[in-house]
């Protein structure tokens, strides 16, 4: 059995690191890292003196002083790792004159919403000349820092050839940065050349990629096979925009963005063929090897790597014998991330998806607790979790997007597992498909009625009413934010009261 106070210093840790690093980028001060280091003096100090036998009893002092020595640390880490953030991009040249980049394509290029091709690239040369030709006549200056390219969709199945990691030479101009933004803003390419391929091991990547984008594009799975490619691979460019319009207005857009639900289906499957041959700790180990290999494979997103890091760090567990916490791995998953990756605490994919796992294991399992024996247990699981996730998250979908979709609390319990059985049928459609074609069409038929009944839940979903923000009001968020953290402090409240009543937990002196 897990102790439960062993949670409390590294959530200690992370407290301190979540509160320091987004204070510290919020501000942007350069007072401000000081002022955290400091802050976190001042707090040791306090917490030892507090700590001293003549303010707390003995058996008291270790365990006070741990909790504040790990959320001193917290402080100083997160202002530590909010100082490696990149800033904006520099070109060494007016953005305004700016008119050819060369950089390294650190992502598969993708398609907008206005049918052009977009990609982050890593910036290495800049130029301000006429751009007739590579190379041209004019002033040429190296440059550092990571952009957003649109480039003309003609281009877009060119570059996927390529893949990532990829040289790319862009003629164009840069657009001015949106309000709020800073820097340069994004590059618009009206001329796109590779300079130089990927190395062996990326290309090797692209085209088994590129390999399953094909099977699933067929002309006889179109339309469910689009979906399979964004439950899968991540890829929605063959997505049509009504239907990513309707899981966003379903309130269950989390579906289509690779995640904790999508590996959780490949880590079952994991377990179910390779536990019974292997044993617990070496398919713990074929685990890992596996999610390592996915994740290279459909490439890094921050809900994603969330996820995998936290199998990842959960396989060690069983190999190494050790206990599992899922809120240990959380806030162990939480503080790699970010020291792995300073950039991806900022996006708000990564935002929600911890918030969201916050909430389905701290207020998911009371709310579950505290309706046990009221509804049949196979709904109070997705329902408790989807509320707790809900209800973290509320506040800032509410200040990023300006609407909530409380519909999707109830439609998630259907549209998740639909959605898992339409990943597992996928898997086994692409295992077939080579040495059972005919298996594989009756499976494909299989997925497209299925594909039919989810596209008709999730438009019913969408028709239901959702909340809308007042987009005028500047912080219009924080009544959803203060909606939720008192519905957060009820459900604990009432959870505990319930589990006294219970006789499940001591009443503390």
């Amino acid at each position: 059995m897990v102790n439960q106070h062993r949670l409390f210093p590294l959530s200690a840790l992370t407290g301190g690191t979540v509160l320091s690093y987004y204070g510290a980028y919020l501000c942007r001060d350069n007072f401000l890292p000081v002022f955290f280091v400091s802050a976190a003096v001042l707090l040791w100090s306090f917490f030892a003196a507090i700590g001293s036998p003549f303010i707390l009893r003995r058996r008291s002092q270790r365990g006070f002083c741990v909790l504040g020595a790990a959320f001193a640390a917290g402080l100083i880490l997160g202002a530590g790792i909010a100082g490696r953030i990149p800033g904006p991009a520099a070109t060494g040249i007016p953005a305004g004159k700016v008119t050819a980049l060369e950089g390294l394509l650190l992502e598969d290029p993708r398609k907008n919403s206005g049918g052009n091709g977009m990609a982050l690239i890593e910036l290495s040369r800049a130029w301000t000349h006429d751009g007739a030709a590579i190379g041209g006549a004019g002033v040429q200056s190296s440059a550092a820092g990571k952009v957003m390219v649109i480039f003309p969709g003609g281009r877009l199945e060119d570059l996927k050839e390529f893949g990532r990691t990829c040289v790319v030479y862009l003629e164009g101009n840069f657009l001015p940065p949106r309000p709020g933004e800073t820097g340069p803003g994004m590059f618009r390419a009206t001329g796109v050349h590779v300079v130089s391929p990927p190395p062996p091991l990326e290309q090797f990547r692209t085209g088994l990629r590129q390999g399953l984008v094909s099977r699933l594009s067929r002309p006889d799975n179109s339309r469910w096979g689009s979906l399979s490619l964004a439950l899968l691979l991540g890829v929605r460019d063959n997505l049509d925009s009504d239907i990513t319009r309707s899981y966003r207005e379903a309130g269950v857009s989390h579906v289509l963005a690779l995640s904790g639900m999508h590996l959780a289906v490949l880590s079952a499957l994991i377990a179910f063929l390779f536990k019974p041959l292997l044993g617990l700790k070496r398919a713990a180990f074929a685990g890992a090897l596996f999610i390592i290999a996915y994740v290279f494979l459909v490439g890094s997103q921050p809900s994603l790597d969330r996820a995998a890091i936290m199998y990842l760090l959960g396989a060690l567990a069983v190999m190494c014998s050790w206990a599992r916490n899922p809120s240990s791995l959380l806030n162990a998953a939480f503080i790699v991330q970010i020291i792995r990756q300073p950039e991806s605490g900022i996006a708000i994919s990564f935002i929600l998806s911890y918030l969201a796992l916050w909430g389905i294991l701290n207020l998911g399992g009371k709310i579950t607790a505290l309706f046990q024996g009221k509804i049949p247990p196979a709904v109070l699981g997705g329902l408790s979790a989807s509320l707790g996730a809900f209800i973290a998250t509320a506040a800032v979908s509410a200040a990023n997007f300006g609407a909530l979709q409380p519909a999707g609390i109830l439609s998630g319990l259907l549209i998740v597992p639909a959605t898992s059985l339409f990943m597992i049928l996928t898997i086994g459609y692409l295992a077939l498909d080579p040495i059972l074609p005919f298996l594989a069409r009756l499976l494909g038929m299989g997925l497209s009625a299925l594909y039919k009944a989810l596209d008709i839940t999730v438009g019913f979903s969408a028709g239901l009413p959702g909340i809308t923000l007042n987009p005028a009001a500047g912080a219009s968020w924080l009544p959803v934010l203060g909606v939720s953290l008192l519905l957060s402090l009820l459900v604990v409240i009432f959870a505990r009261r319930s589990a006294l009543a219970a006789g499940r937990i001591p009443v503390l002196p």
